[in-house]
């Protein structure tokens, strides 16, 4: 499996460099902000992230097209993960961790299935700049920031090519529900499987092309219909994770024996505006993570 994304991700990236200059225009753009505050209140573990997603195509008919590479997803990834406590952390807590990524994905279908592939270049470490930007966001916000010694324990710098494939399938439920199972396939930075499904009731988020957030399994809107109205969303998902760089077994960390996550969330469209949020439990993550936590997801778009 991880020769086939690999290869795939390389046919893509050719693809992506040779293609003649006005071929594709963009026609779409997705972010989503994660950070634990707006969940259960915290700053631990999962604690901020965000995705964002600039998608270019040949042609956009409300349906992915059946050819691969057509539709070219240049995706951004920016999270930190962190103990529990900042500043004294408990033994045997999960190591501090920035991760900044930048990815080429294409999406397309065949018979029916929903294929989304690509690779991610994922660094780390203190080169990445997440931990300055965290001690001075918390320094403006007047909370604890980070400690020498937290920082001196991170997750060092790194670069991790990741191959990234989801497989899924839309069926619908009456005119205005949808049900999507998927599989997803990770393998570099963190491999893993996973499979889940997500449910969506209203019209709001139909016809378009959405793509999930690794860390919360939303799916956020890229290419954006004017349908005014709201969507409601649940959705769950469960992994097996068989290594992550941000817990390393050479440092003693043993990974869970399951990832679980469940979502849910609602998505609004105004005549000029568009908003979402929704929030999600994840579950432990390593052995010694005592509970799990929620973490909210927000994205704003309002015109004036």
């Amino acid at each position: 499996m991880l020769r086939f994304l690999s290869l795939a991700a390389l046919g893509l990236t050719v693809l992506a460099t040779q293609a003649p200059a006005g071929e594709r225009e963009r026609i779409g753009y997705g972010r989503l902000i994660q950070n634990d505050f707006l969940g259960d209140g915290q700053d631990r573990w999962r604690t901020g992230s965000v995705a964002s997603s600039r998608v270019w195509a040949r042609n956009w008919d409300g349906e992915l097209p059946e050819d691969f590479g057509n539709i070219l997803e240049f995706r951004l990834n920016a999270e930190i993960m962190a103990p529990d406590n900042l500043v004294a952390p408990a033994a045997g807590d999960r190591p501090y961790a920035g991760s900044l990524s930048f990815g080429l994905h294409t999406h397309y279908q065949r018979k029916s299935v929903e294929m989304a592939m690509g690779l991610d270049l994922v660094a780390t470490g203190p080169m990445t700049g997440l931990s300055d930007f965290q001690n001075a966001l918390h320094d403006a916000l007047g909370v604890d920031r980070a400690s020498d010694a937290t920082l001196a324990g991170q997750i060092g710098d790194g670069i991790h090519p990741t191959a990234v494939a989801e497989f899924g399938r839309t069926f619908n439920i009456g005119d205005s529900s949808e049900l999507r199972p998927f599989v997803e396939v990770r393998a570099g930075a963190e491999t893993m499987l996973r499979a889940g499904a997500d449910l969506s009731i209203g019209r709001v988020g139909t016809g378009e092309l959405q793509v999930r957030d690794p860390v919360s399994g939303q799916r956020y809107r890229t290419i954006q219909n004017p349908q005014e109205g709201m969507s409601f969303v649940v959705g769950g998902d469960i992994a097996k994770v068989e290594d992550s760089v941000f817990l390393p077994a050479g440092s003693g960390y043993v990974l869970s024996d399951s990832r679980k996550r469940l979502r849910a969330g609602v998505h609004w469209q105004g005549e000029k505006s568009s908003a979402f949020y929704g929030v999600t439990w994840l579950s432990e993550e390593f052995v010694g993570q005592g509970e799990g936590q929620m973490v909210g997801s927000l994205r704003l778009n309002l015109n004036f």
